[in-house]
């Protein structure tokens, strides 16, 4: 037996070096012969797509390149002139799909389906040829647009809407803002989007045989955020906008114009915190000459007279008009004697709250956790008074009914009055005729599904009589 094993093992190894090289002498016969059938196929093939190699569905195999390119030109011919027209902001822009160079990429597809099976590596280049013959390669179609072509035809749009977010800034000086003003949000056209629409268009095109004139796209527009919002740049709670109410005070004469400016200077900037009861007359402080107001119509002891300070009902209206939108407790509201034209100008009648300070005055609470921020908007071109409360939204809604007027009760019969002071003959209108009427309007505030607030607002105006002075006095 000690013999015999010797011998085995000889044999075995003897047979193992058979097998391997048979095995290598094999696999060099099959490399040399599929070397030569790529060899031969290459050759077959030279200049052409390999067999199996598809584009957009399309079976290229045995195409020239130039005719793979010819047939994509093709193609976009279909449609080239079709005229795309750009909308957006009052901005109009057409433009051909020829002038834009859009559709099929012909050239970078007929390079791509050639160059399969041909790059610099040998066994790569197998297999891809194999892979063509036995399964396909199929290749999804590419397009493209000319890049400056498409740069003209948005920049337009850029000019007119492009728009850089502003970030907000808030300094407390004293306990009062002295520099504000909130983050806005920029406007930018969404060249991407644009892009895309426009492919998606290229896409469909190709897949028609009669494709429209005109195709319109809107030029999609995206908001740019700022960097720093209001609610970055304080602790207060101050960061967005939760109230706003306005007035117009046209064809008021210029005293009056300057008495509004200046009461509602003292407003701007003004912060109340949680829980606190604002109070017009103490924010404002005394209204007279010694001040620094002008004399101009006021309502006293029954008549429209020149008095210090006349316009200032204005800024306490609109801040009436401000709380009310913002949903916050109204404390003390007074009326006005009779119907103001000017609060009447862009508001129904009995939205307004009347002032005499220091004893008639107009107090709201600010019942929210947080801060709140009076903002004055006084724009003189316009004629226009705006308030803003700025602070925290807590999801309060609020639901105002339009005033309603339920009786009317005409003006007097004018009232004459004789003046010695002026010239017989003379006659001076110093009070003017308003009809009396009795207005109400309500205002629900809910907040997580109850009503916080039910308010019922009542306002009596009285009929006013017209007055005139007499002249009694020598002739001039």
């Amino acid at each position: 037996m000690k013999k015999k094993l010797p011998i085995q093992k000889h044999h075995t190894l003897k047979a193992l070096r058979i097998f391997l090289w048979f095995s290598l002498g094999a696999l060099l016969g099959l490399f040399f012969f599929v070397s030569f059938l790529v060899i031969f196929y290459r050759h077959t093939y030279q200049g052409r797509v390999y067999p199996g190699i598809f584009l957009d569905g399309t079976d290229f195999g045995g195409k020239t390149q130039q005719e793979v390119s010819d047939y994509f030109f093709n193609k976009n011919a279909v449609f080239a002139k079709t005229t795309f027209t750009f909308t957006a902001n009052g901005v109009k822009q057409s433009i051909t799909a020829k002038e834009l160079r859009l559709g099929f990429d012909q050239q970078l597809l007929s390079a791509q389906a050639y160059g399969i099976g041909r790059s610099n590596g040998f066994l790569s280049n197998i297999y891809m040829i194999t892979l063509a013959y036995m399964n396909g390669i199929h290749l999804p179609a590419s397009y493209h647009l000319d890049e400056q072509k498409f740069a003209g035809v948005i920049e337009p749009f850029q000019q007119t809407i492009n728009v850089e977010p502003i970030n907000a800034e808030i300094t407390i000086e004293n306990g009062k803002v002295k520099e504000f003003h909130s983050h806005t949000d920029g406007k930018k056209v969404d060249t991407d989007k644009t892009h895309e629409l426009l492919a998606s268009y290229a896409i469909s095109l190709t897949r028609i045989t009669k494709p429209p004139k005109e195709i319109a796209i809107t030029v999609p527009v995206v908001d740019v955020k700022p960097e720093i919002t209001l609610e970055k740049v304080n602790n207060l709670g101050i960061k967005e906008l939760v109230g706003k109410g306005t007035s117009v005070f046209h064809g008021s004469i210029t005293n009056r114009i300057y008495n509004i400016n200046r009461a509602s200077s003292f407003l701007n900037g003004v912060l109340i915190k949680p829980g606190e009861t604002f109070s017009f007359a103490k924010t404002v402080g005394d209204v007279s000459a010694q001040t620094g107001y002008k004399q101009a119509y006021v309502i006293t002891n029954g008549r429209t007279v020149l008095g210090d300070g006349g316009g200032v009902c204005q800024v306490s209206t609109t801040l009436f008009r401000a709380a009310l939108d913002a949903g916050l407790p109204i404390v003390e509201r007074n009326q006005h004697a009779y119907r103001v034209h000017y609060y009447e100008e862009d508001s129904p009648p009995g939205i307004d709250a009347a002032v005499y300070v220091p004893n008639v005055d107009f107090r709201f609470t600010n019942d929210t956790d947080h801060w709140l921020l009076i903002q004055t908007v006084f724009n003189l071109q316009e004629e226009r008074l705006t308030f803003e409360l700025y602070g925290t939204k807590d999801g309060r809604q609020v639901t105002m009914t339009t005033p309603v007027i339920l009786s009317q009760t005409p003006a007097p019969e004018p009232l004459y009055q004789d003046d010695p002071t002026l010239p017989t003959g003379v006659v001076k209108q110093v009070d003017w005729a308003a009809a009396g009427a009795k207005v109400t309007f309500t205002r629900d505030v809910v907040k997580d599904g109850k009503v916080i607030i039910h308010d019922v607002f009542n306002t009596n105006y009285r009929p006013w009589q017209a007055v005139y002075l007499r002249g009694t006095g020598p002739a001039t």
